[in-house]
């Protein structure tokens, strides 16, 4: 790290200090952040400004705070991470700054980032659904990604264990393209569980903040980063959600921004489905294989990609290995959990026959045992 003396004399870690010292002042947020801006020009000019000047636009315990002027020692933290190989901070007057957020209501003064820049303003596409999601949601959740990068569309998500997760999962290991955004400072993993996925995500992708550093994961900072998924994209995907979800307000804000809103829907009976059913009463376009995206995104497809469904259905009659027993077994199953014994009373087979079909299917990642002696169909 360099010397805090070296740190004053560097013009671009000064401009960084100034926008980082206004956006720790409590009281601060974007819009009024930006109203200063609009006002008087820069974080530099900001500070210059007078007391009364600035009381005539903020608070008077803001303006105060501001006409103490900036407190280097307390950025010291900030200033050593930006010192850092591959972390930087984004502001509104650098051209690195997504023109997308520009488009939204209150687009954050500065992103702490970390990873490849360039990714802010490339076509992108939120993927978002429940942290408590089920096998075959992340199965979708994963597939779309990956597949949505087959036509240069960079995955953005928020880290979240579940649905999230699945989508940088996809998206890297189609080798495409994923955002991270996140609710804690830059310097902290949330979830825990996720921290070896942030670190595939920062070498492959982009992990960002508008949260200083040491912020740790409260409730309120969550609704804050969706605003910025969701503005980030051109549409937004959900992919499971209870009624009363973060991915249900993400899913609102994605409207009010303008982008289009698309979500999976799935068995009546399962509250994971009840938020996807309410968006698309409301509007949302029903999304059941890729090319829906495709279609209303008007994407066009990188040479030699084929467009992939991941309709359950389909992908279930259509695979040449698989045995006429088997099929036999899945397409009774249809989509909602099934009892051993209807499995056996509509088959024709016997006991010992549909439990050892079962339990291969099982094996192949073809279904799942449920509580209660019932299984689930995930293809």
């Amino acid at each position: 790290m360099a010397s805090g003396s070296e740190d004053h004399n560097d013009p671009t870690l000064v401009e960084k200090s100034l926008w980082i010292s206004l956006g720790n002042i409590r009281g601060i947020g974007p819009q009024t952040f930006c109203q200063l801006l609009n006002i008087f020009g820069s974080p530099g000019h900001i500070y210059a400004a007078s007391l009364k000047q600035l009381k005539e636009v903020v608070s008077d315990q803001i303006a105060r705070e501001i006409n103490q002027g900036v407190n280097h020692d307390a950025l010291a933290d900030s200033l050593h991470w930006l010192s850092l190989a591959n972390n930087h901070l984004v502001t509104l007057a650098d051209a690195e700054y997504p023109k997308s957020l520009l488009e939204i209501a209150d687009p954050p003064p500065f992103l702490y980032a970390k990873g490849n820049l360039a990714l802010l303003n490339q076509p992108s596409i939120a993927i978002v659904g429940s942290r408590n999601a089920s096998v075959q949601g992340e199965k979708n959740a994963e597939a779309f990604a990956h597949d949505l990068c087959g036509y240069g569309l960079c995955v953005v998500s928020g880290l979240a264990l579940g649905i999230d997760g699945a989508a940088h999962r996809g998206a890297l290991k189609a080798n495409g393209k994923t955002i991270a955004v996140v609710g804690t400072g830059l310097d902290i993993v949330y979830p825990a569980k996720h921290r070896d996925l942030a670190h595939q995500i920062v070498e492959h992708g982009l992990v960002v903040s508008e949260f200083t550093l040491g912020t740790p994961s409260k409730p309120q900072n969550f609704p804050k980063r969706n605003r910025i998924i969701s503005g980030l994209s051109l549409g937004c995907l959900v992919v499971e959600a209870n009624l009363q979800s973060g991915s249900q307000i993400t899913a609102r804000m994605a409207a009010e921004q303008g982008r289009e809103i698309f979500a999976i829907p799935g068995s009546i009976h399962s509250p994971m489905s009840k938020g996807c059913h309410q968006l698309i009463k409301q509007g949302a376009k029903l999304v059941d294989c890729l090319q829906d995206i495709v279609e209303e995104l008007k994407l066009s497809a990188k040479l030699d990609h084929s467009i992939k469904e991941i309709d359950a259905e389909n992908s279930a009659t259509n695979l040449d290995h698989q045995t006429t027993t088997d099929n036999t077994i899945l397409k009774i199953m249809g989509f909602e959990p099934i009892a051993l014994e209807q499995i056996v009373s509509i088959s024709g087979l016997t006991v010992g026959e549909v439990s050892s079909m079962l339990m291969l299917l099982e094996l192949e990642g073809k279904l799942t045992s449920l509580a209660g002696g019932q299984y689930q169909k995930l293809v």
